[in-house]
């Protein structure tokens, strides 16, 4: 039974220091990982400040090309820097520039006739030799089309070829071997999108004008305004301050808004009834009376080009469920809470 129980001890003991000494292996592991994380992270940080102190007259002349031409910026790149080019040229799309991406190897077999002559190309390519860019190259400069090279290497073919050369400062990649593409690709990552948003602020671009971009999704539905979604035209319901009761009835019902907005001789809206008003003043006599007689003043209004989230802010703020959309005191539409929340404001 001693022997029995000696022989427990020892192997509980065993166990348990296997169980600590896996503990202790896998939290060495962890750590290892998250030093080299933290690492690669620092590494591309850095690279993207000494990015930031690089930059010069030769961003300005690329923003300056970029703003006068009068077609579209053409972004190529190949392998790593293809990909970074595809994202460049979506950034400036969205954002007011019109720009595609162009294969290079499509483009010597036939897709150089997407550059047009009054477009302008941007060039990506770490070594700035990439063989397949020859004929990009070589058609820009045959006519006369602006090319902005962006590389690594300012002593390169295509930096020498560019009518802009941004060269991006020489740091080590975050990839130990020095070989896979990470520092080098990140920081044109950002040179794009300095270049995308220095356009977007030199162009005045604006939040209704990043919208007409962007319908789908969360983005869109946030930045819709009033006038998208309001009632108008024969949808709208009105009527004059002389107008009988019983017109006023038959219009608040035709159009099921639950109001009906008031206006003066020269057509600005002056007054609103609600069906909360005409309950009010329920009496035998009601229909005989008209319109100026139940309405109430000044009803809450707001912009055409109000966003959809600042009259649903609005509503709230005042406990209604209707405002008026007015241009120089004139009824352009209305709308209604429900119009608001099927259009995704909350």
């Amino acid at each position: 039974m001693e022997g029995m129980t000696a022989l427990t001890s020892v192997i509980t003991s065993s166990l348990s220091g296997s169980l600590t000494d896996g503990s202790t292996a896998s939290t060495e592991v962890e750590n290892r990982d998250l030093a080299c994380a933290t690492r690669v992270l620092r590494t591309e940080a850095d690279a993207l400040v000494a990015l930031a102190g690089s930059l010069d007259g030769e961003f300005l002349r690329a923003l300056d090309i970029l703003q006068g031409i009068e077609g579209r910026v053409v972004v190529t790149g190949m392998g790593k820097s293809g990909h970074v080019a595809r994202k460049i040229a979506a950034t400036m799309a969205s954002t007011g520039t019109p720009a595609l991406f162009v294969h290079p190897g499509e483009a010597s077999h036939g897709d150089l006739g997407m550059i047009a002559r009054i477009d302008a190309v941007v060039a990506l390519s770490n070594s700035g030799e990439t063989h397949e860019l020859a004929d990009i190259i070589a058609y820009t400069r045959r006519f006369g089309i602006p090319l902005i090279g962006m590389t690594r290497r300012a002593a390169s073919s295509l930096a020498e070829q560019s009518d802009v050369a941004l060269v991006v400062p020489p740091e080590p990649e975050a990839c130990p071997l020095g070989l896979a593409p990470t520092t080098s690709t990140t920081m044109m990552l950002a040179l794009g999108d300095a270049l995308a948003v220095a356009l977007l602020e030199r162009r005045g671009f604006s939040a209704a004008d990043f919208r007409e971009f962007h319908p789908g999704g969360q983005l869109g539905r946030a930045l819709l305004k009033v006038t998208d979604i309001m009632h108008k035209g024969d949808d709208l319901p009105l009527c004059r301050l002389d107008s009988p009761l019983s017109d006023v009835i038959f219009e608040m019902t035709a159009k099921r808004l639950g109001c009906v907005g008031v206006t003066d001789e020269a057509g600005a809206l002056v007054g609103i009834i609600t069906d909360g008003d005409l309950r009010r003043h329920l009496t035998p006599e009601l229909l005989a009376e008209r319109a100026d007689s139940i309405m109430s003043p000044r009803p809450k209004t707001i912009r055409p080009k109000a966003l959809i989230v600042e009259a649903l802010r609005e509503m709230n703020d005042k406990k209604i469920t209707t405002l008026f959309v007015i241009e120089a005191d004139r009824p352009l539409g209305i709308v209604h809470i429900h119009d608001v929340l099927r259009a995704g404001a909350a």
